[in-house]
């Protein structure tokens, strides 16, 4: 995060000093998707990637998060935030977020913080761009603007329905169909972020005021989840627009089934079952286990043939586990490894409880759509097909 007190000193009248909190409105509350502000997306709470976003924006120097929850609020702190607990009077699914925004510039000021220009961000916004945030601070600290806010650029036709339902034309004549090289663009306001001078919004008691300007943002970055079919497009935006090559972790555990094989088994007549697996995979583990970094297989699978494979990739296995999340955060414990710093690759429902957990869940690339929608990252490659060995690589090239 950039030093506010030097950006931008040489545009004149700039005022050095002026200082940047960005505020997080976050209720534990929510009807339409229960306990929305702590859902992942690309493996990352709601309210966690708001905060990461204003800690990237340059001239932001503080961030806090409003909350009455303690989840979020534990989420909030760990991500880098300072946090503020709102009171239950404004808590409620009637509250605005301006009143918010003005008890958390209360309790800020009473603590002493100087604050003379306000970023909100709304964590139900998933994917807000660092660099626009910062040039709509930059605009109002440079004095361009008393009010920013994130907008994207559209050509979309726009009509109402009237009284009686018919449809009425808002933004063009709908006898004439202009080309869109003929049309003037509209812009659509997102939500994501509203920056403004602090003492105007105690003013006017709203976001807009004064001299109003746009952030202009991608138009793939708007959505907002409000409810469970856009908090699964958002998963799957992640996964296309978000993926690291590297994966920066401690430690790698893996499920079996699916994930070490290709998911099918042959069955002799006196029910012994074999699987296929990958020796690309089995290098793979070997490498890791060269370079140091633990890794642990975690199966709920009671078949002889776990613990044989683990014993051939001379890495320790937890088979017949039904609890998954449980033995994770013990073996995690032992281990002196945090769950933050940990890579699980799963492929089925029943990896969901431990991929929530950890910092990097992982799915192989033909996982379940559930576990697709939870990955942080969906690897190239199907299970039993060197999905192990691409995670590897990715591990250890960090």
């Amino acid at each position: 995060m950039a030093d506010s007190t030097i950006a931008n000193s040489s545009v004149p009248g700039h005022d050095a000093e002026l200082r940047t909190v960005a505020i997080i409105p976050a209720r534990g509350g929510s009807k339409q998707v229960p306990r929305k502000n702590v859902q992942r997306v690309g493996g990352i709470p709601l309210i966690e990637r708001a905060v990461r976003a204003a800690l990237a924006a340059e001239g932001v120097d503080l961030v806090v998060v409003s909350t009455d929850d303690a989840e979020i609020a534990a989420v909030s702190r760990a991500a880098g935030a300072q946090v503020v607990r709102r009171p239950a009077e404004i808590s409620g699914d009637t509250a605005t977020s301006e009143s918010a925004i003005l008890h958390a510039l209360d309790e800020l000021e009473a603590q002493g913080e100087q604050v003379d220009i306000v970023a909100f961000l709304q964590a139900t916004s998933p994917f807000i761009p660092s660099d626009a945030l910062s040039a709509a601070v930059d605009d109002v600290r440079a004095d361009r603007a008393d009010s920013v806010f994130s907008a994207f650029e559209t050509y979309g036709f726009l009509w109402r329905r009237d009284d009686a339902g018919a449809a009425v034309a808002i933004n063009h004549d709908a006898a004439h169909r202009p080309r869109r090289q003929d049309r003037e663009p509209h812009h659509l306001e997102t939500g994501a972020f509203y920056v403004f001078r602090a003492d105007g919004f105690r003013e006017h008691r709203h976001r807009f005021f004064g001299r109003i300007r746009l952030a202009e943002v991608p138009e793939w970055t708007a959505i907002e989840i409000d409810d469970e079919q856009q908090l699964r497009i958002a998963r799957t935006l992640a996964v296309l627009h978000e993926a690291p090559e590297s994966i920066p972790v401690r430690a790698v555990v893996t499920d079996f089934d699916g994930v070490h094989t290709d998911d099918t088994a042959i069955v002799d007549a006196d029910g012994g079952e074999r699987v296929r697996v990958s020796r690309e995979d089995g290098m793979g583990v070997a490498l890791l286990r060269r370079s140091g970094i633990p890794m642990l297989i975690l199966s709920t699978e009671v078949n002889a043939v776990v613990r044989a494979r683990a014993e051939k990739l001379r890495v320790p296995v937890l088979h017949g586990i039904d609890d998954k999340a449980a033995a994770l955060t013990d073996w995690a414990r032992e281990n002196g490894v945090g769950l933050a710093d940990i890579a699980y690759l799963g492929n089925d429902v029943n990896d969901l409880a431990a991929m929530r957990l950890v910092g990097w869940p992982i799915a192989v690339a033909n996982a379940h759509p559930l576990v697709l929608e939870e990955a942080r990252v969906v690897l190239r490659r199907r299970g039993g097909e060197g999905a192990v060995r691409e995670l590897v690589e990715r591990v250890l090239s960090s």
